[in-house]
């Protein structure tokens, strides 16, 4: 368990709970960066930990408000929290198994000002979601639960 937690935890105004600590700890672990509360309640049952699915989907919504995770709508699929690192970056995500992938890209970036700007707008914020099949006859990722 990372020392860092409990004061992760602390500094967002929660308590640290046995729960909390091993929900964060799964995202902390950098294993999969995009979980939904289906993989994080089935990677608890995995390594044997007694958390329940509504515990689960409590505390990832508790750590949405308190800035720890960033939730996405993904379309075609369930909801998805990472880390909240506090740097931006876009997803594409794959349309056969759901899997995302994170990239950043300073000329797309650049692009979406100025077409912005040329319009008459000062972006604020963004987000970039592309949706695509991966690039493999057969999907090299899980199968979504559909």
């Amino acid at each position: 368990m990372d020392k860092s937690q409990p004061e992760n935890l602390k500094n967002a105004g929660l308590k640290s709970t046995l729960p909390r600590l091993k929900i964060l700890g799964l995202f902390e672990s950098g294993q999969e960066r995009h979980m939904s509360a289906e993989d994080v309640y089935k990677l608890l049952l995995s390594t044997g930990d007694d958390v329940g699915l509504a515990t689960v989907y409590r505390v990832l919504t508790q750590f949405e408000h308190a800035g720890l995770l960033v939730r996405h709508n993904f379309e075609g699929g369930k909801s998805v929290f990472e880390l909240n690192e506090g740097k931006h970056h876009d997803h594409i995500v794959c349309l056969q198994c759901g899997h995302v992938e994170e990239f950043y890209d300073t000329t797309i970036e650049s692009r979406q000002k100025k077409v912005a700007a040329e319009l008459g707008f000062e972006v604020h914020d963004h987000s970039l979601h592309i949706y695509a099949d991966c690039t493999k006859t057969k999907c090299p990722h899980k199968p979504r639960n559909v």
